[in-house]
């Protein structure tokens, strides 16, 4: 259990998420959190602070402000420096990223991000040997050493909005973790992916907790913990999960999940089984949690801090009072679950003596097979079947994966609940049919919006029409990774684009393959050479899958995001490490031409209006200067036409500085089509092959030379 050490009141308003805590003159711990008005500010109550520069003193004297100018997006302290002991300040905001030495006031660096910055991490990664500011924007990683230099770059498949460094492996070095818009959390081993999950919703929050665990937090409100790929629990509130954190409260040396919620709840949770073991309430949201020595004292404090500034300071309790405190809460929550299990245990009895009540009454004793039905009895034998088909549409209904279900007898479902992740709006559906649609069997349409293998969690209400009680039954069917293709054996006009490579394979597992990812009535099968195709029902075109006995495959199709899908995945089911392969996607690279076009306009209009600024700038300070000798001299004439062109020239900045918005945000969109277009490019290969393309495509346009990264595109090489 945790006892509150301490409580401040800050009187200044924290960010969400921008929470971090720093040692910046390499001993005193100091909390620092990003505010309002493009502010930082440094509590630091163990000395005080030098003046000028970036840093003014705040009301509260232990309170200093960090001026920046521009609306902070991302805060983090960490080490860069290895031989050194204090800690940097990293600010992040969409146009830069600013990394400052706090104790000597002075700027160690201050960089352009054209992809903007939402999170900011520092550490080590992989066998890169020094520590490196690691900052995700827009689909992009981007790394810095304590010099500034750029250390690292890799793309991703969305918005970045969470990164935090873990041993995914075990093997000795930390692999980063990346949380996307996308719903996908992705495992970097440097610039490789080497894993991939796929989650309900945005993935705002990641933490590290112990070996290869990690806690999660989505935009939905759900918070969970991994082991690996291996999700071992999650739960779902209501309420939005701001911030998580991993801290030892029981002294076991694992650490425990804590989560900072919207409505000012703070929670700790079991790793292994997500189970409360501790929570307070602020009466504002919660904006960050982080631990470390406050007191000085050689013990860290768990430090939680709402919006408002309200920040409290927790220890683990010491034996005498950890007693007290548990017998208390512990009392309370027992005769809380122990009162529900004994409604629930007392409704189901209930059931259990009517239905053996209604069982002695029946006939020839007087019972009716009417009443039977109202009191929910169903035959013993009576079973759930399912099947999953393709139903490629009709003028009325849209192509979809079809789940039939059905019961073995004149038993009808009364209504069916399925659980299943990224498939509906929200994670549950429920089919309740009319009393006068019932039936012994039901259709349910079903439109997986990704490539991803779905396991469907089926809950099925069967009775009878007058029944008051229905039986559940419960069961699961898996659908293929694939199963928006129906196969077809029809002359298809062949997709423009292809991706050739060739795999060490025998014919016979890949079409195991074929037959366990996509959804088909009867296994396929073949002899000699293998050639397949199918329909999407997405509206993308047609899937042409052809393979030689020499292992040469050909994979025809125009939409290059799912044929990098069909690669990963038969390289992950093949065991496949590193694939080399030549693509031709003449669309989508006519596209990727456009864009580029777009991105060096974009990058002129903002040099030009950058310029055109700075001249504003100038003659602005000669008019103020001219106006107010005017002023001084009795010049009324004079001082009044210097601010009636102060006031036009202003006038001019503000439209100026609209357009350089709006040209910015169109930079962003084009550099984000860019770096998701290199991406899919690396999905077209697996291993080295992958990190290769990515590398190389990058170099390609930082030297601006577009025909060398069409040319990697589609060969793999330089």
């Amino acid at each position: 259990m945790l006892v509150p050490v301490f409580t401040l009141k800050l009187n200044q308003k924290i960010n969400p998420r921008m929470v971090t805590i720093g040692h910046f003159d390499g001993v005193h711990p100091c909390l620092t959190c990003g505010t309002t008005a493009g502010k930082v500010f440094i509590h630091n109550p163990h000395s005080r602070s030098q003046r000028g520069g970036r840093i003014e003193i705040g009301a509260d004297q232990d309170i200093t402000l960090l001026n920046i100018n521009q609306s902070v997006s991302a805060v983090n302290a960490g080490q860069l420096d290895p031989n050194k002991q204090n800690d940097v300040l990293v600010v992040g905001t969409q146009t830069n990223l600013l990394v400052y030495d706090v104790d000597n006031n002075s700027d160690l660096f201050y960089k352009d991000t054209p992809d903007g910055t939402n999170a900011i991490l520092i550490g080590t990664l992989g066998t890169i040997e020094n520590p490196m500011v690691v900052i995700g924007g827009n689909c992009s990683l981007q790394g810095y050493d304590m010099e500034g230099n750029d250390t690292f770059w890799t793309v991703t498949g969305d918005n970045v909005c969470s990164l935090a460094l873990t041993d995914f492996d075990d093997d000795g070095y930390y692999e980063l973790i990346v949380g996307s818009e996308d719903f996908d959390i992705r495992v970097f081993r440097e610039d490789e992916i080497i894993s991939e999950m796929t989650e309900t919703e945005t993935i705002t929050s990641l933490c590290s907790m112990i070996d290869s665990k990690f806690g999660y937090g989505l935009a939905n409100g759900t918070v969970g913990v991994y082991d690996r790929q291996t999700r071992l629990w999650r739960i779902k509130s209501k309420n939005h999960a701001v911030t998580i954190k991993a801290y030892d409260l029981n002294g076991d040396g694992v650490p425990e999940l804590l989560t900072g919620w919207s409505n000012g709840k703070v929670d700790a949770r079991s790793d292994r089984t997500g189970e409360v073991v501790f929570k307070d309430t602020f009466s504002q949201a919660v904006a960050g949690i982080v631990c470390g020595d406050y007191h000085m004292d050689g013990t860290d404090v768990l430090i939680c801090c709402s919006i408002d500034g309200e920040v409290r300071g927790y220890k683990p309790a010491t034996g005498e009072a950890k007693g007290t405190l548990m017998d208390t809460n512990i009392e309370q929550e027992t005769v809380r679950d122990l009162s529900q299990r004994k409604q629930n245990l007392l409704l189901e009895l209930r059931n259990y003596e009517e239905n053996q009540k209604a069982a002695k009454l029946s006939r020839p004793s007087g019972m009716g097979e009417l009443d039977q039905h109202q009191m929910g009895i169903i035959p013993a034998n009576t079973q759930l079947q399912t099947s999953l088909s393709v139903n490629t549409g009709s003028e009325k209904e849209k192509p979809h994966v079809e789940l039939a279900i059905a019961t073995t007898n004149d038993t009808l479902i009364k209504a069916v609940l399925i659980f299943a992740e990224g498939i509906f709006d929200g994670e549950t559906h429920v089919v309740h049919p009319t009393v006068n649609n019932l039936s012994n069997s039901i259709k349910i349409p079903i439109f997986p919006p990704k490539n991803v293998p779905i396991d469907l969690h089926i809950k099925a209400f069967v009775g009878y029409k007058t029944s008051s009680q229905f039986h559940v039954f419960e069961l699961t069917r898996q659908l293929p990774r694939f199963s928006m293709y129906s196969l077809t054996t029809d002359n298809i006009p062949e997709p423009k684009s292809s991706v050739t490579f060739t795999i060490n394979e025998r014919i016979n597992r890949v079409v195991l393959w074929i037959n366990q990812n996509f959804l088909l009535q009867d296994d396929y099968a073949t002899s000699g050479s293998l050639e397949v195709k199918f329909l999407s029902l997405r509206s993308t075109g047609s899937l042409i899958f052809r393979m030689e006995s020499s292992g040469q495959v050909v994979l025809k199709m125009d939409d290059m995001d799912t044929a990098g899908d069909v690669i990963q995945a038969l390289c992950l089911a093949l065991n496949i490490e590193d694939l080399p392969s030549t693509a031709d996607f003449p669309d989508d690279m006519e596209h990727l031409h456009e864009i580029l076009v777009k991105v060096d306009e974009f990058n002129s209009a903002r040099q030009r209006l950058t310029a055109e600024m700075a001249d504003h700038s100038n003659l602005i300070r000669s008019l103020v200067v001219r106006a107010e000798d005017a002023r001084l001299m009795g010049d009324m004439h004079n001082m009044r036409s210097g601010y009636m062109e102060l006031y036009n020239l202003n006038r001019d900045l503000i439209n100026g500085y609209k357009i350089r918005c709006n040209n910015h945000e169109e930079l962003l969109s084009c550099l984000r089509t860019v770096n998701q277009m290199i991406q899919k490019a690396g999905r077209l290969r697996a291993g080295k092959y992958k990190t290769k393309v990515v590398n190389d495509c990058r170099a390609a346009i930082k030297n601006n030379n577009i025909n060398t990264l069409f040319k990697i595109i589609k060969s793999g090489m330089a």
